[in-house]
């Protein structure tokens, strides 16, 4: 990739017989949203120290901007990180936060008094400069890391889970909040988490880490629309894979439909013949376990319109006819480990 901003070549990090990181290479791009996704223990966390130099690789290369900077200490590396617990110092205000590492580097009184103001401004904290982190909710001491992070002005962002502590509510307006201010600043944000909607409601690509491998790297819609491997088809999102005739597809449960049994489905459809085995009602969608004829089950997701909740709940045992567009399927072929293509 030209103008890489991050690059990982062939790095491999072991704890004794455990490789948390097993031979990665993966490349960020200047002004990127850029998030590793996985489960825990997958590798994705150990990757990020290994970019902010908390941890050193035994094998392979980081590089910042085309430099090898695998030996440099985090001090030396053009990067600072955002953590889930915040880190802020209790007894500072959340100026005297922010200013904190220019103050380290010796920045002029006056033109740390400037850059707090407009990093404060950024993450829409302009009148707080006074207050204490003991005086702030979850999402303002979040934003208070934030800005103490971009204050610097680093090349690149690191954010290791960092919404993590809050609530779903305040977690989903944070998204929107993060994803405003990295297009503004235009810097690389590297993010991780375990979350399948966060990455795909922030990245603009993502990487899928399972067992310290990649499995697949790409923009949220590719990924999701198209699975490289059954642990991805599994892990991002929900997903149903039927093996028929020997091949094993995935296919989206929003993207089935459900007819009344002796329905003649339309020409050019993929059809299975089913029963209704489970029915869950989650208020806008209802999810409906649909046991095969043929054998196997999928799981589909249908709105809710006009329904109650009564009246798709009595739909348990009904018969009916699932079909989809051959379109919206993907083939996936199992690896050596049963979960790698």
């Amino acid at each position: 990739m030209e103008n890489a901003e991050v690059a990982l070549v062939g790095v491999r990090k072991a704890y004794g017989e455990v490789v948390a990181v097993d031979g990665v290479d993966l490349e960020i791009g200047r002004g990127e949203f850029f998030t590793m996704l996985g489960p825990s223990g997958s590798g994705k966390t150990t990757t990020l120290r290994l970019v902010a130099g908390f941890e050193r690789p035994d094998a392979g290369r980081v590089e910042l901007r085309g430099v090898d900077i695998t030996g440099e200490p985090p001090f030396a590396r053009d990067v600072n990180t955002v953590f889930q617990d915040y880190a802020l110092f209790p007894h500072m205000s959340v100026a005297e936060n922010v200013a904190y590492g220019l103050r380290i580097r010796r920045v002029r009184r006056r033109d740390r008094q400037e850059r707090v103001a407009e990093a404060l401004e950024l993450v829409r904290l302009t009148g707080f400069e006074g207050r204490r982190p003991s005086q702030l909710s979850g999402g303002q001491r979040q934003r208070v890391a934030l800005a103490r992070a971009i204050v610097n002005r680093p090349q690149v962002l690191l954010l290791d889970e960092p919404l993590g502590a809050l609530d779903f509510k305040l977690r989903q307006e944070m998204q929107i909040e993060l994803k405003r201010i990295q297009r503004e600043l235009g810097m690389a944000f590297l993010y991780v988490t375990h979350d399948q909607e966060e990455a795909l409601t922030l990245s603009d690509r993502l990487a899928v880490f399972n067992r310290g491998r990649i499995e697949q790297v790409g923009p949220p819609a590719e990924v999701y629309e198209h699975p490289a491997t059954d642990f991805v088809a599994g892990f991002v999102g929900v997903s149903n894979v039927v093996e028929r005739n020997g091949r094993r597809f995935t296919i989206r449960p929003e993207k089935i439909r459900v007819l009344g049994a002796g329905t003649v489905p339309p020409s050019g459809v993929a059809a299975e013949p089913g029963t209704i085995r489970e029915v869950v009602y989650v208020g806008m969608v209802t999810r409906y376990v649909v046991e095969l004829d043929q054998g196997g089950e999928l799981s589909v997701v249908r709105q809710n319109l006009e329904e109650t909740s009564a009246q798709v709940l009595e739909e348990r045992g009904r018969q009916v006819i699932l079909t989809w567009d051959p379109a919206h399927t993907v083939s996936i072929e199992r690896g050596e480990d049963g979960e790698r293509a």
